[in-house]
């Protein structure tokens, strides 16, 4: 039994856990996998909240907007900071502000005093936070990692961690929804950032030397953008995450209408439905993890966004609960791929003075791109409602995604030539 268990030990941990051999990631993994448990809670609770205070799909949007926008015009001035200070620094400001702003919306809405302008502000101030967090915490992976070999899987498994969450975080604030309120979800949300911050307390992270000669923040910014838009595969990997964030994720913010009014459920509804695009992201996870080649990377970010745009069709034309979960499995499955493969891609061809700066880019065609696809979601599912919504949204993609492969395939050629 023993000889067992150790054999599957070094099995996983020369697998598909072999980033888990660095201390400083294992400890940041693990409190940052309880927190996004929390995370996930908030953003299906957020959601409902303002449909059952509103019942407009519009605002779903608005929120949406407010609280991505901030990322759009912040990610690169976070990027040039994340190259100039500590990232570790940046991440314990950030994740303790993430924490008072859970407070204040489980504050508001346990009261009872919660209005949608609350609603907004906050959502607003969370973008503002993420815009800084998510950019740091991309480019400070690579300094958790004892071999650089081992990045690719690391990324895998934040990824992994992140839809995890995300499969059990909607169904458990869809159940507490039901039995308090959304506060309650805000509240936990609140607590569970405790645990990202005593790991990055527990980390050995070394003093922070500053480089010489670093370049002022337009000039740095600049740089920044010239270097990845000069090269062709890193520019194709940004428009695929742009193209996730403006039409590919956006039907997330009419989760709720379809959970109502398509499917007639109640929160509970739309908390399987979106744990379902977490099980289904979490498969793509394992596949990610499992892979030692980044060869094809490209190809392989393609193929996903062209297949999940049929998904995401039929997601518009599905009346039932069960043909909706397996369809937001593979919806899941595909976003993920393509997703962390770009991630992939970026962080183990980038120059090292410049990650964080290319990082920013990434979050930047991510988060900057989905407020806009949240407010042509939000005011086209007013107007043609939700179904019609998806159906157009996938065939959108659809186009997209083959502009996409050809771009790839342009990039492959420059670089062979």
């Amino acid at each position: 039994m023993a000889s067992w268990r150790e054999n599957l030990r070094h099995h996983l941990l020369d697998g598909p856990l072999r980033a888990l051999h660095a201390r400083n990631f294992r400890i940041y993994y693990i409190g940052q996998s309880v927190s996004l448990v929390g995370s996930w809670m908030t953003r299906v609770a957020m959601g409902w909240l303002v449909y059952r205070l509103t019942d407009s799909a519009f605002l779903l949007g608005v929120v949406g907007f407010a609280g991505q926008i901030p990322a759009f015009l912040l990610a690169p001035i976070a990027g040039w900071l994340a190259d100039r200070v500590s990232k570790w620094r940046i991440l314990v400001i950030t994740q303790t502000l993430a924490m008072l702003q859970s407070f204040a919306l489980a504050a508001l809405t346990l009261s009872g005093a919660v209005r949608i302008w609350h609603l907004v502000a906050l959502a607003a101030f969370q973008g503002v936070v993420d815009a800084f967090d998510m950019t740091t915490r991309q480019s400070f992976v690579v300094e958790m990692v004892d071999r650089r070999e081992d990045l690719p899987n690391a990324i895998a498994l934040n990824s992994m961690s992140f839809n995890a969450a995300r499969m059990v975080g909607p169904s458990v604030a869809g159940i507490l929804i039901g039995l308090w309120n959304e506060g309650a979800c805000f509240l936990i949300d609140g607590f569970s950032y405790l645990a990202v911050l005593v790991s990055l307390f527990r980390m050995a992270v070394p003093p922070f030397i500053a480089a010489s000669g670093a370049p002022s923040l337009w000039r740095g910014m600049g740089e920044g953008f010239r270097y990845a838009f000069t090269s062709p595969t890193i520019r194709s990997v940004l428009l695929s995450i742009a193209l996730l964030g403006t039409v590919g994720m956006s039907y997330s913010v009419i989760m709720p209408v379809i959970a109502r009014d398509v499917l007639h459920g109640e929160a509970h509804t739309l908390g399987f439905l979106l744990s379902a695009v977490g099980v289904g992201a979490l498969a793509g996870g394992v596949y990610l993890a499992s892979s030692r080649s980044i060869h094809r990377l490209g190809r392989r970010i393609s193929v996903a966004a062209f297949a999940a745009s049929f998904w995401l069709a039929g997601l518009g034309l599905s009346r039932t609960i069960w043909l909706s979960l397996a369809l937001m499995f593979l919806i899941g499955l595909c976003f993920m791929i393509q997703m962390a493969s770009g991630n992939t891609f970026i962080q183990t061809t980038v120059a090292d003075d410049k990650r964080g700066r290319v990082m920013s880019l990434y979050t930047m065609a991510f988060m900057g791109s989905a407020p806009l696809g949240s407010l042509i979601t939000g005011q086209l599912a007013d107007r043609l409602g939700a179904p019609v919504t998806c159906v157009l949204g996938g065939a959108t993609y659809l186009v997209f995604s083959l502009l996409l492969a050809r771009e790839f395939q342009r990039g492959r050629a420059s670089q062979t030539g």
